[in-house]
């Protein structure tokens, strides 16, 4: 069974963390329209910045994406759910290239 609209917005919120405000639409095709805002930064006309995604799953993945490159950019220590498991591979890649270029 396909969790509801509102199921899928308390997730991704819990998910996004407390700097996040996280709405689900519906768009014109009727498929989920995934919307996190920042609730501290500010765009063009003073509107908080956003990234706005439509699809199922796939529109989920490709806001939350947009959502961790926008705290990793802007807000480095800030603390979300979703941030962990990007942090983890990051760190080790970095430890990776920082040995190849040691020479071992």
């Amino acid at each position: 069974m396909t969790a509801s609209r509102s199921a899928r917005e308390k997730k991704a919120a819990a998910e996004a963390g407390p700097l996040a405000r996280v709405k689900i639409d519906l768009g014109a095709d009727q498929q989920f329209v995934y919307k996190i805002s920042c609730t501290t930064c500010r765009v063009k006309g003073n509107r908080s910045w956003s990234a706005y995604r439509p699809g199922a799953d796939n529109g989920f993945m490709a806001a939350m994406d947009r959502w961790i490159f926008h705290l990793n950019e802007k807000h480095p220590g800030a603390e979300a759910p979703c941030l962990p498991s990007c942090r983890r591979p990051s760190s080790a890649l970095h430890e990776r290239r920082e040995l190849s270029d040691d020479g071992r």
